[in-house]
């Protein structure tokens, strides 16, 4: 009998884990950028030209997969340059410092932890006021995000989680998973508390970082 789908974490700060779902999608999310070169033979992966063997002229505006401006960037050839998505620019880290529960991040980015951690990877000197405020907003929401998944029992979530990056809703999942199983337990309907698959994970990830 075969066994049962087990859904791989997404990875941690600047590493994707492609064996995650969530990664792999996170990976498509679009950065835009600049060719600082002639990029050969990239014009119809990117949706600029007719032909496989098309090339991006030097000084085009671009849209690009993260995943292959991870592979183009070079600080020292200079192949592409890659600008901030405007949710992680100035105006928005401003925002987020005055109230970060009033946004919506699923529409603004349903991975706006996991890609703003990726963007760290690119050379540009607000890296650090990026991280920043990456921290403080998870922070400022994680509270609220927790007491709203322990408040929601036997309700529609729907309109909670409308709002909640794709981090957050898998916290919010496993905040109801863990209030329905303790209500099962205290009801006798169960015979012992066992940790978040969450908790397992990440137990999982440290031993083998261990081992290796």
């Amino acid at each position: 009998m075969s066994e049962a789908y087990f859904p791989v974490g997404p990875g941690l700060g600047l590493e994707e884990n492609f064996l995650s779902l969530d990664d792999i999608l996170m990976s498509q999310e679009k950065l835009p950028g600049r060719a600082e070169s002639t990029l050969p033979r990239l014009a119809f992966a990117l949706g600029q030209g007719a032909g496989t063997g098309d090339s991006i002229p030097e000084g085009s505006k671009l849209e690009i997969p993260l995943w292959l401006a991870k592979g183009l960037h070079d600080s020292k050839r200079r192949i592409i340059s890659v600008e901030l998505p405007k949710i992680y620019k100035e105006a928005w880290r401003t925002v987020f410092s005055a109230d970060a529960n009033v946004v919506d991040l699923h529409k603004m980015g349903p991975y706006y932890y996991g890609f703003g951690s990726q963007l760290l990877n690119f050379d540009n000197p607000e890296n650090p006021e990026i991280a920043q405020t990456i921290l403080q907003t998870f922070i400022s929401r994680f509270r609220r995000i927790m007491d709203s998944s322990q408040n929601a029992y036997n309700e529609d979530t729907s309109a909670l989680v409308a709002r909640l990056d794709e981090l957050e809703r898998a916290l919010f999942q496993a905040g109801q998973k863990g209030l329905n199983d303790f209500q099962c337990w205290e009801k006798g309907q169960a015979s012992q508390i066992t940790a978040s698959s969450l908790v397992q994970n990440y137990g999982k990830r440290k031993f083998t970082d261990m081992d290796g």
